[in-house]
């Protein structure tokens, strides 16, 4: 029986009159709506990088609408807590979730016992926003120049290589890497990632993986090197870092975090249209584009129905990740 892993879950526009009769759809909906106030329930606490993008697109949003768009943050349960609240709330059209969707949704049925919802039935997608990449890190003194480099070195030391992990999505990656690699480096969990950093820069860990905007800080810092990004192409943030396949590892399964909007299940189809007419207007946007460039994010638009089958997808997926990877769901 493998050891028990916490889960982690994981930081002026047009009138909008202008924007709801954008398309047939939004314009069958009630026209006094937003007639209040919207709640978007964010999984994170304030200050946290995802706490800013979630009330990024909250003020754009109420710029749009001419309501406000408060932030709700609950973090209680990892997070989960937040996700809970949205299942259950009025489905009105005034709660929604902004989140990576990617995770606190589609991979809680894989590693919570009793997530407390189900992501496809207890939701109704409204559109995708923006999705970020993963990369691979070495010791910026490291031999490993590359993804093929560092698989070489994981094979000539056997039992002895490991990668550090401080939460669930690097440990899926790490452990991605390796049966990629054709390696059994050995997952070494810790209580944060300053201790991972710290072990790397030592040689106690041979890699880790992290998110991009993380990751590129680390970089600029000159303590780690990026060797690789695991998404399906390279990041806009780290634009000379080639992808895990395009640096000479094959067989590795592409991954990155995408985020999206929620509402509760039932909420009128009128309504979701709305709501994603006005989050498409703001991805859309040349300052948005720009407030995700400097995140180490890129523009993800889409739809409903386009959210709806990758959050399909994306909850099959994970259970065979988390299977992979050995985690015990909690």
């Amino acid at each position: 029986m493998s050891i028990s892993r916490r889960a982690w879950l994981y930081g002026s526009m047009a009138s909008a009159a202008c924007v709801f009769a954008a398309t047939p759809a939004a314009a069958q909906a009630k026209p006094d709506y937003p007639a209040k106030d919207i709640k978007a329930i964010c999984n994170f606490a304030p200050g946290t990088r995802a706490d800013v993008m979630v009330r990024f697109f909250a003020e754009r949003v109420s710029s749009i609408v001419n309501r406000n768009v408060q932030v709700d943050n609950r973090i209680a349960q990892n997070g989960n807590a937040a996700t809970k609240l949205a299942a259950k709330a009025k489905p009105d059209g005034y709660t929604i979730m902004i989140t990576p969707g990617s995770y606190t949704l589609a991979a809680a049925p894989a590693i919570l016992k009793k997530p407390g919802f189900d992501p496809l039935k207890d939701f109704v997608p409204v559109t995708t926003l923006f999705r970020l990449n993963y990369a691979v890190l070495v010791d910026a003194k490291s031999p490993a120049k590359n993804a093929a480099d560092l698989a070489a070195a994981l094979k000539a030391k056997g039992d002895k290589a490991s990668f550090g992990y401080n939460s669930n999505v690097p440990l899926i990656g790490g452990e991605m890497f390796n049966k990629a690699a054709g390696a059994n480096a050995a997952a070494k969990r810790y209580r944060d990632l300053q201790s991972i950093i710290n072990d790397l820069t030592i040689g106690n860990t041979d890699f880790i993986v992290m998110d991009v905007p993380v990751a590129a800080e680390q970089i600029k810092s000159g303590k780690l090197r990026a060797i690789a990004v695991t998404g399906a192409k390279r990041a806009p943030a780290l634009p000379d870092v080639p992808t895990v396949a395009e640096a000479g590892v094959k067989g590795f399964d592409p991954i990155d975090q995408w985020w999206g909007v929620f509402a509760p299940a039932k909420t009128p189809a009128a309504i979701v249209s709305k709501l994603e007419v006005v989050f498409n207007r703001v991805v859309g946007s040349d300052d948005t584009r720009t407030f995700l460039a400097n995140g180490g994010a890129e523009p993800f638009p889409g739809n409903a129905t386009h959210l709806k089958d990758l959050l399909a997808a994306d909850v099959k997926r994970w259970r065979g990740l988390v299977e992979m990877a050995g985690i015990d769901p909690e």
